[in-house]
């Protein structure tokens, strides 16, 4: 004959203990929203976004995206602003940038 043990009946839960989390779900910190993926924050958004890059050389001001995938050249002098890498483009040295508002 076989004994049979039911394991669900030997975990013991306490119920109507009150249990604290370690972290608030609800209230997550800006820094620990930017480390999670897109689609897994709170509220979803984009890693990407817009900038205006000013060429070095003769200081025109030319819209880029900052996961553009091919070289973007200076309207005025075509000089290189950016490089396409794996992620985000990579900025010629010299160039300043600001981000774009929504």
């Amino acid at each position: 004959l076989s004994t049979r043990v039911d394991v669900r009946a030997t975990v013991l839960i306490p119920l109507g203990l009150p249990t604290q989390l370690a972290k608030d779900l609800l209230h997550p910190s800006p820094e620990e929203e930017k480390r999670k993926h897109k689609k897994k924050r709170l509220v979803q958004s984009p890693n990407s976004y817009f900038m205006d890059v000013k060429c070095p050389g003769c200081y025109k001001i030319t819209t880029v995206f900052s996961h553009a995938q091919t070289v973007v050249l200076c309207v005025g002098c075509s000089t290189v602003l950016c490089q396409p890498t794996g992620g985000k483009a990579r900025l010629t040295e010299g160039c300043s940038f600001r981000r774009k508002q929504h």
